[in-house]
């Protein structure tokens, strides 16, 4: 028998058999199409890149990405966009067994595939991800990648925008808000792509399209007709941690809800999972000790917060987060195990923020009656 079966191979459950493997796990791997290309843009922080992992995945590296809220803030961290064939080259599954499949039932230690094969293991993560649908609040984007010159008026002088909230992409203050991303992607490329950060329901990704041609028209960006377009839609709120089968990625709640990212969060708790499993611990309890729990009620605050904030007070709300100290940023985007930093970022940010912004936060922090 395996000691692990890892159902889906996209980021998280292949970073799971890479490091499953190398720690000298039997690992079977299972996947509808194992071998398909990472098409979305993966992004993360630099200093969130594990040591394991070579920084040759690094397509491009920004340091002192702008942000535009009310005022422009320059964020005090490097920024970089991963090269997807790279990336995912570099999360070589070894001698792990890959089957071709579709999972249909999972329990505790085995996994039905629609042919009937059943797969069992010691243990059985679900790595699938998250699919979109089923009233979860949702990210939406629409992008296009241009050459780098192509793209220079949308930057101006920024080397990339981590968000530009202007309103020159054909809305009004009153209008649900979407921001800019603009971000080097490699080879001369960069990425194009208006955002709406977080919607019960998100902005469709139609609408979108024409805000984002909209803002490069305004900016007098040509759009090449031949431009890659790069179209998103995913839940930011996974069921919480329990069930069945230990889930991991995205659909383990890794996902950070306030800002849609888990690729990075998926590597950095990668190693806690299989260290657990190595010495014959409890993995959810290595994946979700107490203080990450924490951290997770405490972002859900932020989620509610976000999708409760009325529109033309949006900017002022990232307005007072980027002007927080570069500790507290960092602690409440990716710092899953400290629920202080976490609290302490939150709180700084409501002593500063106007009362219309603290009385949406407070109604978010109060308890919810079913």
């Amino acid at each position: 028998m395996a000691d692990l079966v890892v159902v889906g191979l996209g980021p998280a459950g292949r970073a799971l058999t890479h490091r499953a493997h190398a720690a000298g796990l039997a690992v079977v791997a299972v996947d509808p199409a194992p071998d398909r290309a990472w098409t979305p843009t993966y992004a993360m922080w630099a200093d969130e890149l594990p040591a394991w992992l070579d920084r040759r995945v690094v397509a491009a590296d920004v340091a002192g990405p702008r942000v535009v809220a009310v005022r422009e803030h320059v964020v005090d961290r490097e920024y970089v966009v991963l090269d997807n064939a790279i990336f995912r080259a570099a999360l070589d599954t070894g001698s792990a067994r890959v089957v071709t499949g579709r999972a249909l039932h999972l329990d505790g230690s085995a996994v039905t595939l629609g042919d009937g094969t059943v797969l069992r293991a010691r243990h059985l993560v679900d790595a699938r991800g998250l699919r979109a649908g089923g009233g979860a609040a949702e990210q939406t984007a629409y992008g296009i990648v241009v050459p780098a010159a192509a793209a220079g008026p949308a930057l101006g002088d920024a080397p990339a925008l981590f968000m530009d909230w202007r309103r020159d992409n054909g809305t009004t203050t009153d209008d649900p808000p979407s921001f800019l991303y603009a971000v080097p992607v490699g080879n001369g490329r960069v990425l194009l792509e208006e955002t709406c950060l977080v919607g019960r329901p998100a902005l469709p990704v139609s609408a979108l399209r024409e805000r984002l041609l909209t803002r490069l028209s305004h900016r007098g960006v040509d759009v090449p007709a031949d431009a890659e377009v790069e179209k998103v839609r995913f839940p930011v709120e996974a069921p919480r941690p329990g069930g069945d089968a230990l889930a991991f990625g995205s659909r383990g709640a890794l996902m950070h809800p306030g800002t849609g990212y888990s690729v990075a969060a998926s590597l950095g708790a990668v190693d806690d999972l299989v260290g657990a499993l190595v010495a014959g611990d409890d993995p959810g309890k290595a994946l979700w000790p107490r203080p990450a729990r924490t951290v997770r009620a405490l972002r859900e605050v932020g989620l509610r917060a976000l999708l409760a904030l009325p529109a033309p007070l949006v900017p002022e709300f990232f307005d007072d987060f980027f002007a927080l100290p570069p500790q507290l940023q960092r602690a409440y985007l990716s710092q899953r195990i400290e629920p202080r930093a976490t609290a302490s970022a939150m709180w700084t940010l409501f002593r500063h923020a106007s009362m219309p912004v603290r009385r949406t936060l407070v109604g978010a922090a109060l308890p919810r009656h079913r």
